[in-house]
């Protein structure tokens, strides 16, 4: 006999099961979310349309998470649990707390209101289905021209109900349709932090770390982030391009539609441009989203103070930069400092930032991760689009950057494998901090995967799955200023998405180290990037 119990009685992981929107009673559940009646994701060229390109649809009866998400929360982030009516895209008038939103204008513009989640804006138990377009106009087999939005490819046209999608597009055809019939699409995850160009691999330091050396014991014996400089340094770029192309694929693998990329393992100008080059290669080259980061301040380079590394980088790293920018060799999103003790300082690192903000560059730095160094609230200051780390935020950092709107990108791999303590997950959240999240992958921290990133997230952080999922998507997106293009599905965006082979999305995340299994397909602005053999096979 199933019982229901008033919050008064509940245990707390239960109320906070009801919040969420997942149901009370765990055992002896009735409902099941996905008819398993055929639904489908088709894409690329039509058939006979004399090779032009074509507008597809996406469509899944349990493409999208559960009916009973919640779909727009109150000031204080609770939400309620939907009904079971017709679909619908629900906006609502006042985001959750801790949310980015999806319809963000570009960077240097900020939202009014707090964020949601991209689980929360599709709800109920029927069809949904979007047309990504791979090309900027499409032709029916009757000749008639449909305008797509935006001028680039790949974006989507429509979500709705299955049959309104199938009414729209009847007289289509595509060159592929693949069965999505029990499974889930989601949104392409976001990795809002790595370090994908280097050389030198540091897996003997794994060794001193597990006998109780800190980051800072190894980074002052001249290991750390020197040992790969050093290695950086003699490395060519064709090495570093090929090294950073297989990186990149392990990300797509594992779920990636779009990566931040930092240099950082230079110090010096020529090697920081030699990566900034290789970054730029790979966005022009490879199908994976690459926002880049520049990463001078990485650490001050040896015989120099962190004064002189800041003056060299601001009278010589950043002008060269502009330079190269307007000539279009190179592209650079966003500036990083790591603000730490015995490496850069705040006034060091204030002054990097702000000329780098000066000249276009959006704020993404280090800041607060092993020593509280009031880099939260300096963040807030300067109008950081994003801080990373925060170990050692502060209450009033904290309260500043929600403030600010400026986004917090955690990071639970370095935290774990470092042994530190976790970052306050939970207080930014309740204080209405955007969280994002990251790999952090780098020589230190080895890790592809945002799916294991969600799980140490839920585990180690205590966020729950759709906070989670949130942080790897729309507030990953918003944390490298795209969250009006990537990091959910919705009509106008980009087409990122990935295929799940199960019927809840929660699996990406509870299914630790489970996602080589879990995802078929990987689309990035339309097109599949990643496509599991094995998952077919099975």
């Amino acid at each position: 006999m199933r019982r229901t119990m008033s919050h008064s009685s509940v245990s707390p992981w239960r109320k906070h099961l009801e919040e969420e929107g997942y149901p009370v009673c765990l055992r002896n559940r009735q409902e099941k979310f996905g008819s398993g009646s055929r639904s489908d994701l088709s894409f690329g060229k039509a058939l006979g349309d004399g090779g032009q390109r074509r507008q597809g649809v996406l469509s899944s009866r349990s493409s999208l998470p559960r009916p009973d998400l919640p779909s727009s929360r109150g000031p204080s982030g609770r939400g309620s649990r939907s009904g079971a009516g017709q679909p619908k895209i629900v906006r609502g008038t006042r985001p959750p707390r801790g949310r980015a939103d999806p319809g963000a204008p570009p960077a240097g513009v900020r939202p009014r209101s707090p964020p949601f989640s991209p689980v929360s804006q599709l709800r109920g138990p029927i069809c949904r289905v979007g047309a990504v377009v791979p090309g900027t106009r499409a032709q029916s087999r009757t000749g008639r021209n449909q305008d797509c939005p935006g001028q680039g490819d790949g974006f989507i046209k429509a979500i709705g109900p299955a049959d309104a999608i199938q009414k729209l597009f009847s007289e289509e055809t595509f060159e592929e349709r693949i069965d999505c019939s029990g499974k889930c699409i989601l949104p392409g995850l976001v990795d809002a932090h790595t370090h994908p160009v280097w050389a030198g691999e540091r897996v003997h330091e794994f060794a001193m770390k597990l006998a109780g050396a800190t980051y800072m014991d190894i980074h002052q014996a001249g290991g750390g982030i020197n040992f790969t400089v050093e290695h950086t340094r003699q490395a060519s770029e064709e090495e570093l391009f090929g090294s950073l192309r297989g990186r990149l694929q392990s990300m797509v693998r594992a779920g990636t539609t779009l990566a931040e990329c930092k240099s950082g393992y230079g110090l010096d100008l020529q090697t920081e441009l030699k990566m900034l080059r290789v970054i730029e290669r790979a966005r022009r080259q490879l199908p994976i989203g690459i926002s880049a980061t520049y990463c001078g301040a990485h650490s001050v380079p040896k015989g120099k103070t962190a004064v002189e590394a800041a003056d060299e980088i601001i009278n010589s790293h950043l002008p060269k930069l502009m330079e190269l920018g307007a000539s279009g060799e190179i592209h650079v999103d966003n500036i990083d400092v790591f603000c730490e003790k015995g490496v850069f300082d705040l006034n060091s690192t204030r002054r990097i930032l702000q000329s780098g903000k000066e000249m276009g560059l959006q704020i993404n730095f280090h800041g607060d991760e092993l020593h509280p160094m009031k880099a939260a609230e300096l963040g807030a200051e300067l109008g950081a689009l994003a801080v990373s780390h925060l170990e050692e935020a502060s209450d009033e950092g904290i309260a500043a950057m929600a403030t600010a709107r400026c986004s917090a990108i955690l990071l639970p791999t370095t935290a774990y494998m470092l042994r530190l303590k976790q970052p306050r997950a939970r207080k930014m959240l309740d204080e209405g901090v955007i969280v994002a999240l990251g790999s952090d992958f780098n020589p230190n921290a080895y890790c592809f995967s945002m799916p294991v990133v969600m799980h140490l997230a839920c585990v180690n952080m205590r966020m729950s799955m759709p906070e989670a999922l949130a942080a790897a998507t729309i507030n990953a997106a918003y944390a490298l200023g795209k969250s009006h293009t990537h990091g959910s599905l919705e009509v106008g965006k980009q087409g990122d998405l990935i295929v799940i082979n199960a019927a809840r999305w929660e699996h990406l995340i509870y299914q630790f180290g489970g996602h080589h299994e879990l995802i078929e397909y990987v689309v990035a602005k339309g097109k599949v990037i990643y496509k599991n053999e094995r998952s077919e096979r099975k």
